[in-house]
């Protein structure tokens, strides 16, 4: 069912020529990514954290987890999903996540989270199951 909604915004995208559709948050994973738990490195720290995902949300919102946020999807293709969300008080944000295997993405966020600025890239392996 919610292959069959994204191939119809995909649809309505290109025969439109928008570039920025309603998102609502994914109940799974799309793109292929495997569920589970992800190795999270943060470029030019080196910094590890490891996070169990179940929705797409928790790698495209990392910094306002608490959900509760609107998000508009700016570009998707089958490698690349380019979100902007916004928050309310909390902030908002922008990120471009792309897919270069299913246990393997790169992420690279910036915005506003608690009144302070974030930008970070990151590099997402999966590592197995939640535990």
């Amino acid at each position: 069912m919610m292959a069959g909604r994204l191939a119809l915004a995909l649809t309505m995208m290109m025969t439109t020529g928008a570039a920025v559709h309603p998102a609502a948050p994914p109940p799974h994973l799309p793109k292929g990514l495997e569920a589970g738990e992800w190795q999270l490195r943060e470029r030019g720290t080196g910094v590890v954290r490891r996070l169990c995902v179940a929705h797409l949300n928790q790698l495209l919102q990392s910094r306002h987890g608490g959900g509760g946020c609107k998000s508009l999807t700016v570009n998707e293709t089958p490698k690349r999903l380019v979100v902007s969300y916004e928050c309310g008080a909390a902030g908002n944000g922008r990120t471009d996540l792309r897919v270069e295997t299913p246990r393997l993405v790169q992420i690279s966020s910036q915005g506003i989270a608690n009144g302070a600025p974030f930008d970070f890239a990151l590099e997402g392996r999966w590592v197995g199951a939640c535990h």
